[in-house]
C-alpha cells in the first residue's frame, strides 16, 4: 500500500498529530515485534499487529508523512551517523523505521531534540518521548504526547508497551532517554 503526501502535510502541527496517535488507540493491535519484509515505501506491517515505534509511523502516516521512506533515505545517505546495534553493514528497508534508536537520530536530525525535564508543562501534544524500560538500556520505547491530561494535569501518553496502543499517564515512569519535535517539512 502507497500512500502519496498531501499539499496540506506542510502544516503538519503537534495537536494533529496528537489527535493521529489518539485513533490509534481505537484500533486492534497485538504487540508483535517480529521481522517482516514490506512494500517500500509506505509499506506497513498487518494492520493488526505493531509495537511502539508502528503507533508512531502510523500516525505519522495519517497525515501523510511516511516515515519509512525518509529513515530509510537519510539512513542509506548518512549510514555513519545511525546506530550499529543490530551489526547491520547496510540499510534495510523493511526494518529501519521501526527501530526506536533509529527513529531517535532521525528526530535529532532532522526535528527538534528537546531538553528532558521533569516539568510536566514542556510535553506538548505530538512531542514524541523516548525511554528505557530496563536498567541495561536494553529495552528502547517511544510514544506521543497526546492532548490529554490526567486529573493531576500531566500529560497522557499514547503508546504500545505490550498491550495495543494505549493512552496512559506514564511519562515519569522509566528512564527518558529523548524528548523530540518532528512536523514534517
Amino acid at each position: 500500500m502507497f500512500f502519496s503526501v498531501p499539499v496540506w502535510a506542510e502544516s503538519i502541527t503537534g495537536q494533529k498529530l496528537a489527535e493521529a496517535a489518539l485513533v490509534r488507540t481505537t484500533q486492534n493491535v497485538v504487540y508483535d515485534g517480529s521481522y517482516h519484509s514490506i512494500a517500500y515505501p509506505g509499506g506497513d506491517v498487518p494492520a493488526n499487529i505493531g509495537v511502539c515505534t508502528d503507533v508512531v509511523i502510523r500516525s505519522y502516516r495519517a497525515l501523510g508523512i511516511d516515515l519509512q521512506k525518509l529513515v530509510h533515505e537519510d539512513m542509506r545517505a548518512n549510514f555513519a551517523s545511525y546506530p550499529k546495534i543490530w551489526g547491520l553493514k547496510s540499510t534495510d528497508r523493511n526494518i529501519d523505521h521501526r527501530r526506536v534508536p533509529n527513529l531517535r537520530v532521525f528526530f535529532t536530525r532532522h526535528g527538534q531534540s528537546l531538553p528532558l525535564s521533569k516539568n510536566p508543562a514542556d510535553y506538548l501534544p505530538g512531542d514524541l518521548v523516548t525511554w528505557n524500560l530496563n536498567k541495561s538500556g536494553s529495552l528502547p520505547h517511544i510514544g506521543i504526547i497526546s492532548d490529554q491530561k490526567s486529573a493531576e494535569g500531566m500529560p497522557l501518553v499514547v503508546h504500545n508497551i505490550g498491550a495495543g496502543p494505549q493512552i496512559e499517564d506514564m511519562l515519569f515512569d522509566y528512564k527518558m532517554t529523548g524528548h523530540y519535535r518532528y512536523m514534517a517539512r
